[in-house]
């Protein structure tokens, strides 16, 4: 039966195949090292106990119907004090904040904002779900691939000959998938070619707009510091929006409490968008989160433990591949930056297995360190580069510290195996 062009040609998401798969193995019994979703084990990193018991007493209050559709206005109230006092930046409440459940809908209502059919949306790979995004609205994809010389982040160098003419520019630091940031210079250089390039155009011509998903910038580690383009410039901000929430910073995927921070004219058009998809946070979540974001104690005495706890695995994660590169094994690791990430790589492809297979293709490496090593991680080829890419997304979400000395142990020993 014929459907829209959208739905016949949408790719589905590469990373819940992979999931549905490790789900089999592990029905089946197979102990695996699930390192592939990028979300929390709440029995491992659970929320902040104050916030927990806010949403208990939010419905226990009876806080069960809509809220407004640009969240309300304590949440908002809440969410402008924390990121001025913390990130520096001064948004004003009434209108250049909104709020939707969790960081998908807002970047979907930015894409619908600011982009029309055919225009160009600027994004690199890897990096989530903007080839999705951009196909949404049947814009025209410019894709640059990144490389590991650059940490897998965008550079000016690379973006100048792409910027003429495009609408969107979607960047994101802390990446997802790779767990890397902006150096400092690196983005003032990137916003120096954004303000040059909209200084070049017309006064009818629509801008040239920054997305900058930052959802992950609270959990910076060691000498990582996360920058962003309107601290930086600050002529930029009318043409940047912000994607954030709580989401990662305080292991709350589920319990979906998102926001965006922009210029009034653009968060005023999201807002419209997103009171016509609903996709509100409810209204139980958005009255805690008002009430915990305020309790600076206990958020830093939440974010101090959170933070050392996902470094530590990070760490330990990094050495031990650092390790078994040492002792000559096709593996590489970027050390940890900032995310829940690692940044790692199998070069196995061409490798032969023990029963004489060769690994022939990337896929069939992934296959191979999965059915071998019970280790699973997600290839960046679902994340937009290219297939034969030998890198992988590891995330910790899920990790139990204790099982990182067995994972690198049987690791290693499906490496020996190949020649």
């Amino acid at each position: 039966m014929k459907l829209s062009h959208l739905a016949e040609t949408l790719i589905g998401s590469e990373i819940i195949k992979l999931a549905g798969e490790i789900k089999e193995k592990m029905a089946k019994g197979d102990k695996i090292y699930n390192f592939t979703i990028g979300d929390f084990d709440p029995k491992v990193f659970p929320i902040p106990a104050e916030f927990e018991q806010e949403i208990i007493t939010a419905y226990k209050e009876h806080y069960t119907n809509y809220p407004p559709a640009d969240g309300i206005l304590e949440l908002r109230k809440a969410v402008g004090g924390f990121i001025a006092e913390r990130e520096g930046l001064d948004y004003d409440p009434t209108k250049e904040i909104v709020i939707s459940c969790g960081g998908r809908p807002i970047i979907y209502a930015t894409y619908r904002t600011i982009v029309d059919r055919g225009e160009k949306v600027i994004y690199a790979t890897p990096s989530w779900n903007n080839n999705h995004y951009t196909h949404f609205l049947e814009a025209e994809h410019v894709v640059l691939e990144t490389t590991p010389e650059n940490d897998f982040m965008p550079t000016a160098a690379e973006l100048k000959p792409l910027l003429k003419g495009a609408t969107l520019l979607a960047l994101c630091s802390p990446q997802n998938p790779t767990g890397t940031t902006f150096g400092k210079k690196q983005l003032e250089e990137i916003c120096d070619l954004v303000i040059a390039e909209n200084k070049s155009r017309g006064a009818g011509e629509k801008p040239l707009y920054i997305m900058y998903d930052q959802m992950y910038w609270v959990l910076t580690f060691g000498e990582t510091h996360h920058y962003n383009p309107v601290s930086l410039r600050p002529e930029l901000r009318d043409y940047t929006i912000f994607i954030d929430g709580m989401s990662k910073a305080f292991a709350a995927t589920g319990v979906r409490v998102g926001w965006a921070l922009g210029p009034a004219h653009v968060i005023g058009k999201m807002k419209s968008i997103l009171s016509h998809v609903g996709a509100w946070s409810p209204m139980a979540e958005q009255k805690a989160a008002a009430r915990y974001l305020v309790q600076k104690e206990n958020v830093d005495k939440y974010l101090q433990h959170f933070k050392a706890e996902v470094e530590e695995r990070l760490v330990k994660i990094y050495e031990g591949f650092a390790n078994l590169k040492k002792d000559g094994y096709a593996v590489d690791c970027i050390a940890p930056q900032a995310a829940i990430y690692l940044t790692i790589k199998l070069d196995l492809k061409g490798k032969t297995t023990a029963d004489g297979k060769v690994l022939d293709t990337q896929a069939a490496v992934t296959s191979y360190i999965l059915d071998e090593a019970k280790l699973a991680v997600v290839p960046f080829y679902a994340f937009g580069a290219a297939k034969d890419s030998p890198w992988y997304r590891l995330s910790v979400g899920t990790c139990v510290k204790e099982e990182i000395p067995a994972m690198l142990q049987q690791l290693k020993l499906a490496l020996e195996k190949l020649r």
